[in-house]
């Protein structure tokens, strides 16, 4: 199994100094992130765009005289909350197409906040709590 070719937008190894020796792959395509780690034992990791929420831009002093970056994404999954893309070339370009990459997605797919966060920008609020919360309201507007 490797990497799928499709649409690909972007893709880097993860870097070592400047050099691409890694056996740690990573691939954008237009609607997921993918990421492969591994020789003997290899992991392929899937994220759809949709469900990340968050990135950060991380440079050392010995990335930035390298040339490289780490991109944290943060996504509201249950098996991998923080994606690292690790010492990549031209992070902050990185960064940006997957922020504009997760706004086209979602406008696409008509996905809102309330996916993600629940009532109140809490994501840890269920269904239940919801009612009970629009109950009062609209009790409090009477």
């Amino acid at each position: 199994m490797t990497l799928p070719e499709e649409d690909v937008l972007w893709k880097d190894r993860k870097h070592w100094l400047w050099f691409p020796f890694s056996f740690t792959k990573y691939q954008i395509t237009k609607d997921r992130l993918y990421i492969q780690k591994g020789l003997f034992r290899t992991v392929y990791d899937e994220t759809l765009l949709y469900r990340i929420v968050d990135t950060r831009l991380i440079r050392s002093l010995g990335q930035k005289i390298c040339g490289t970056g780490t991109v944290e994404v943060f996504s509201r999954v249950d098996t991998q909350k923080k994606i690292e893309l690790k010492n990549i070339r031209h992070c902050q370009e990185v960064k940006r197409l997957i922020s504009d990459l997760v706004e086209q997605v979602r406008d696409n797919k008509k996905v809102i906040g309330k996916e993600f966060y629940g009532i109140m920008g809490h994501p840890h609020h269920d269904a239940d709590e919801m009612d009970e919360f629009v109950d009062f309201h609209e009790d409090a507007d009477e």
